[in-house]
């Protein structure tokens, strides 16, 4: 069977379609990265190798295999390899603290766990059960199977994990999200309009993220080149995208932001693009306009979780007056908005965004209560996923997102919505980016704070907050203001607020 017939079937696995491409054109580049390019035929026998010794090893089916440093070409076979060996993939933040790691690698289950130099530092003062073992290292080649072993094919069924997703967070350990084999089959076969057999995909967000799978794996699974980036720099990216003449990327919105800023980011011919998208954090709409006014090929914007639900898609070329929204739901999506009660909210109502698809997760590892909590169920009984943001559908039926449900204000007894004092305050000229969050008020309950980071050394925090107080209403006024040299950003570029409060402290 060739490639293009497996991919018009219901379900196939990517380890399935890698090998497909590998015989009709094993030449092509698979992925190009800081050690290298690797061709398909290339990565077809580095997942041999790496799944025949996971086999030899006793992995079981299902069983995670966990990985954590920096993206590269070994790093990209033990992924692909374990899925071909029938395990899962628990790819880790190197970022997070040796904890939080620690207790990832115990609650994954894995008996692997693939390393670069960083982080087997990291985790080298904690107890760790599992063998590590350094991508790229001699150790590393010497446990690969030898050249030409191949394993024994695996079983993998459509509900099987294909991986475990940890969410981020900055207390405990952060939940796996397990998502199928089914799941990522659906985000491959959903693209096939998208042109990624034969793009040249900009992979810039790191491995171990959703973001980055949902243009990472249907490139591989189309046939496509990935320019796998170990770390983000603007300027190298944009030399990069020239140079290898890219199609396709997936970024997150200050990520736009340091590419827009590059002093001479217009002398780059970046005239190849075809699509550029993004997802993860909110992206304003002046920063959406000067995207499409600068960079050629479509910028389209999805809003989602990885947990899954449903999706909304946003074509902002198409759509300039509507950047404000994140778009309508994706064929085969349904959204829905809910209220406190559990109830569906009337039309024109704000409500929390519940989601189906058949993109969902099959829950979190482990944590059945934690699963059910993050479930609706419709009155037909559809399972839905709670996304826990708030927002209402205009009357073209674009999404507008208000707010995180956990971040909305309660002060006085009147809801606030960050968000709106955000767009008062990105106004300001004085203001790079800011960011509001409430804190305990023994005369409100809370009240909203400002940060931001200042765009000029002559910027105010006192004049600025009159001027933005000024135009917002009484209930909604900022008690303060604080210039910042940065926000706390995930690496993924989302605004930790959690971050913001816990270091918030009164004058």
């Amino acid at each position: 069977m060739d490639a293009a017939t497996t991919l018009a079937r219901s379900f196939a696995t990517l380890p399935e379609l890698v090998a497909l491409h590998a015989r009709e054109r094993g030449d092509k580049p698979a992925l190009i990265a800081d050690g290298g390019t690797l061709d398909y035929a290339g990565l077809d026998r580095a997942m041999d190798r790496v799944a025949a010794a996971l086999q030899r090893d006793g992995l079981a089916r299902g069983q995670a295999v966990a990985i954590c440093g920096a993206a590269g070409l070994d790093y990209v076979a033990v992924f692909l390899g374990t899925l071909r060996a029938g395990g899962a993939v628990a790819p880790l933040a190197p970022s997070a603290t040796p904890a939080q790691l620690a207790a990832m690698i115990a609650d994954s289950g894995a008996d692997h766990v693939f390393v670069d130099t960083a982080s087997r530092q990291a985790l080298s003062d904690q107890a760790i059960a599992a063998r590590l073992i350094e991508l790229g290292s001699p150790e590393y080649r010497a446990w690969l199977a030898a050249p030409g072993h191949a394993p024994h094919p695996a079983e993998i069924a459509p509900a099987d994990p294909f991986n475990i997703i940890y969410s981020s967070g900055t207390t405990g350990t952060p939940k796996g999200i397990v998502q199928s084999h089914a799941m990522r089959w659906a985000h491959i076969h959903r693209n096939a309009g998208a042109g990624f057999g034969e793009a040249v995909t900009m992979v810039a967000t790191p491995l171990y993220s959703n973001t980055t799978l949902v243009v990472f794996l249907p490139t591989l699974g189309w046939g496509g080149t990935a320019v796998v980036m170990a770390k983000f720099d603007a300027r190298r990216f944009l030399e990069l995208a020239q140079s290898h003449r890219a199609t396709h990327t997936m970024l997150v919105p200050v990520q736009y932001q340091r590419l827009m800023a590059v002093p001479d980011f217009d002398r780059f011919d970046l005239s190849s693009f075809r699509l550029k998208t993004c997802t993860s954090a909110p992206f304003s709409a002046a920063l959406k306009a000067e995207v499409v006014r600068r960079w050629p090929g479509l910028l389209v914007e999805y809003y989602g979780m990885t947990e899954g639900g449903g999706t909304t898609m946003l074509n902002c070329t198409a759509h300039p007056t509507k950047l404000h929204t994140v778009g309508v739901p994706v064929e085969g999506h349904d959204i829905r908005l809910i209220d406190e009660s559990g109830r569906e909210v009337p039309p024109g109502g704000t409500g929390e965004v519940v989601g189906r698809s058949p993109a969902m997760m099959n829950g979190y590892h482990r944590r059945e209560e934690a699963t059910r909590a993050t479930e609706w169920f419709d009155g037909e009984g559809r399972r839905f996923i709670r996304h826990g943001d708030l927002g209402r559908f205009d009357a073209d039926g674009f999404l507008v997102l208000m707010d995180r449900k956990k971040d909305v204000i309660i002060s006085g007894g009147f809801n606030i919505y960050p968000s709106d004092l955000e767009a008062v305050l990105a106004r300001h000229p004085q203001i790079a980016e800011c960011a509001v969050v409430g804190v305990p008020s023994a005369d409100w309950g809370e009240t909203p704070v400002g940060f931001f980071v200042a765009a000029s050394p002559a910027a105010d925090p006192a004049a600025i907050l009159a001027w933005a107080n000024a135009q917002l209403g009484r209930t909604q006024r900022l008690h303060a203001l604080r210039v910042v040299s940065e926000l706390p950003r995930s690496a993924i570029g989302k605004v930790l607020k959690r971050d913001l409060r816990d270091a918030w402290s009164p004058a």
